[in-house]
């Protein structure tokens, strides 16, 4: 399981481009996670799935109301991250309103998520293998911190607690 100190697992996210332009094609794009990560400082949270009720309650809109504050403290970029397809990333980010604040990264087969070691089985509810609720600080590709809910929990991945871990890092 990724752990601080960690790099992050090499793979690709993708996410759903609005506007065509500096040389993505409107549509789904494809990342390499290390690459969008090196010389940045990110906040990645990532939840079970979009349009769930925590994660489209409190989680994104947490992350989106916080946005300005995060940049100030020195985070580059903010990543959703959730086992779900571009589209559906796409059309719950322009619900969340979170264009030019909050990345919504799809990893749509949970290869990814696999690699983090961070995944949360919820085939008994009909959902299939997701990622767990967590939140890291990634500077230039390491983790540097990492909050990982117990089950059912929102109480240590939300943006509050990413804001004050990037200014006591700061």
């Amino acid at each position: 399981m990724l752990k601080v100190g960690d790099k992050l697992p090499a793979g690709t996210l993708q996410e759903f481009i609005e506007v065509e332009g500096n040389g993505c094609s409107l549509g789904p794009n494809s990342f390499d996670v290390q690459k969008e990560a090196a010389g940045k400082t990110i906040a990645i949270f990532a939840l079970p799935g979009a349009f769930t009720p925590t994660c489209s309650a409190q989680h994104v809109p947490g992350y989106v109301a916080k946005a300005a504050e995060l940049k100030a403290a020195g985070i580059d970029e903010v990543w959703c991250v959730s086992v779900n397809d571009a589209f559906v990333m796409g059309a719950w980010g322009r619900d969340q309103k979170t264009a030019g604040k909050v990345r919504m990264m799809a990893d749509g087969s949970g290869t990814w998520t696999q690699a983090t070691g961070l995944t949360l089985d919820l085939t008994g509810k009909g959902m299939g293998v997701r990622s767990q609720r967590y939140s890291m600080l990634v500077k230039d590709g390491v983790v540097k911190t990492l909050n990982i809910e117990a089950p059912g929990k929102f109480e240590v991945s939300g943006a509050d607690m990413i804001l004050a871990q990037a200014k006591q890092a700061a």
